[in-house]
């Protein structure tokens, strides 16, 4: 008889998660209104089935979690000021722009001003989306902090996290040297830059940088523990590499390499190869027993991933690209400056999530030729639709989960747990040196495994340790 309580619906719920996980990405990375609204489905199922079978891990989650809780509640109450509608003459005093903005992009304002009412956002229909996205991210968080909750999980989250980064390099990279003139999937155009499934190719590097945290966070996971005396066992270890799936990750881990290095992303390389050696950085530091192999693992990624095979598959390309970049070819410096003026005037509470794509084309300069939907600097574009208390809010948590997880690589002794921490101090490392220059988190696919491991940043810390599955 089936059991709300029983383990084999955690179980599946914990499958559930891992499905959504596999396929986020597939569908132009979740970036249109029908792939994003599955997502969110995805979210609000799971959150509120483990609300109904366990509530008492809910609240063992917000006990433990309460500020970090409280802060993702803040960032959504900023968005909901903006949403929802107050009298017209308040508007007036606080944020009269608005009533001009309406005026001129709607009818006349009634005179009537006592029946009229309005919202504080300058785009209702994209603050809504953006408020329903934010609300899914958040129960995906607690979902990750409540579910995800052994050493086991963890490494099963980053197998399929490395997994679904292995695809998007395989599809990326065979559709550029197929010579394909459209995509397999959606019929999108091919060029010589590759993009997996998603149609922009920052947003694709920044889906790597991710995935190839996870890979290599795995593979920190499965690095040898114990010492090896004799010439024997340094045999034994390492026939038992060849022989084990860590291969497959090892190999894994080239594939996304040399995808990343095909899209010609330059903050994407960047963002990679600095967060790969400041957190590589960090674990020299602090992983204690300190392993050779650890040592020997980040050596022959440097040697074999980065200075042999990017040079085959077009990393001079990619140096090119950042040597001839300079402020007066790019545009984007312009943006954040005129962008700045805006976030003045409504500094608090923002002008509500997504408006930047109706806001800035119509405060656009002539000096700016192009079309520009999203500020390329998530930082300017946060504190515009979310203002200083909201962007503060969620930034804030950020940090956070990033200190749990450096603090798990100083203190923790399990090879998981590490490991773990190493992939979420890199995925958040990257993330956040990714966004001043682009706007990665406007992918719903990206901000959503991001998402994931913001949670196992604190997991990494906290989780406890699962004996090993055993065999039947």
């Amino acid at each position: 008889m089936f059991s709300l309580n029983s383990q084999k619906t955690e179980k599946f719920l914990f499958g559930f998660l891992l499905f959504t996980i596999a396929w986020i990405a597939l569908p132009l990375g979740s970036n249109r209104p029908w792939a994003w609204s599955l997502m969110q489905i995805s979210c609000f199922s799971i959150g509120l089935f483990i609300a109904v079978i366990q509530p008492q891990q809910l609240v063992k989650a917000y006990k433990k979690h309460k500020l970090l809780l409280w802060l993702w509640i803040i960032f959504i109450c900023c968005q909901l000021i903006n949403i929802i509608p107050i009298p017209i003459n308040i508007i007036e005093v606080i944020r009269p722009e608005r009533l001009a903005f309406n005026a001129v992009n709607t009818a006349a304002i009634s005179t009537d001003d006592t029946l009229k009412w309005l919202s504080l956002s300058f785009d209702v229909g994209q603050s809504k989306v953006v408020l329903l996205k934010s609300i899914a991210y958040l129960f995906l968080f607690c979902t990750v902090l409540i579910i995800v909750n052994s050493t086991h999980r963890l490494k099963i989250v980053l197998a399929i996290i490395c997994g679904t980064g292995v695809f998007q390099a395989l599809y990326g990279t065979l559709e550029v040297l197929s010579g394909l003139e459209t995509s397999l999937i959606f019929h999108k155009e091919v060029s010589d830059i590759a993009t997996g499934t998603f149609v922009y190719k920052n947003h694709f590097a920044n889906y790597l940088v991710l995935t190839l945290s996870a890979a290599i966070g795995y593979l920190v996971a499965s690095l040898p523990t114990a010492r090896s005396s004799t010439n024997r066992d340094k045999l034994r270890t390492l026939v038992k590499f060849w022989l084990s799936n860590k291969l497959l990750f090892r190999i894994g881990v080239i594939l996304m390499v040399i995808a990343l290095v095909m899209s010609r992303s330059r903050m994407g390389n960047t963002a990679f190869f600095i967060s790969l050696t400041i957190t590589a950085t960090l674990g020299l530091l602090h992983f204690k027993p300190r392993r050779k192999s650890y040592i020997a693992f980040f050596i022959s990624m440097l040697v074999i991933d980065i200075l042999i095979l990017s040079s085959l598959f077009g990393l001079e390309k990619v140096q090119r690209r950042i040597e001839s970049t300079s402020f007066s070819q790019e545009s984007r410096d312009e943006v954040v400056n005129n962008t700045l003026p805006l976030i003045s005037e409504n500094a608090l509470f923002g002008t509500g999530g997504g408006t930047f794509y109706t806001l800035f084309p119509q405060n656009q300069p002539e000096s700016i030729q192009h079309f520009y939907d999203h500020a390329h600097n998530e930082y300017i574009q946060f504190l515009l639709e979310f203002g200083l208390l909201g962007s503060l809010a969620i930034a804030i948590v950020t940090l956070i989960c990033l200190s749990y997880s450096i603090n798990a690589m100083k203190t923790r002794r399990h090879p998981t747990a590490r490991g773990t921490a190493f992939a979420a101090t890199m995925a958040i490392i990257g993330m956040l040196l990714h966004s001043t220059v682009d706007f990665p988190l406007q992918a719903p696919a990206n901000t959503f495994i991001f998402t994931i491991f913001l949670a196992i940043g604190i997991q990494s810390k906290n989780v406890k340790v699962s004996p090993a599955p055993t065999r039947g």
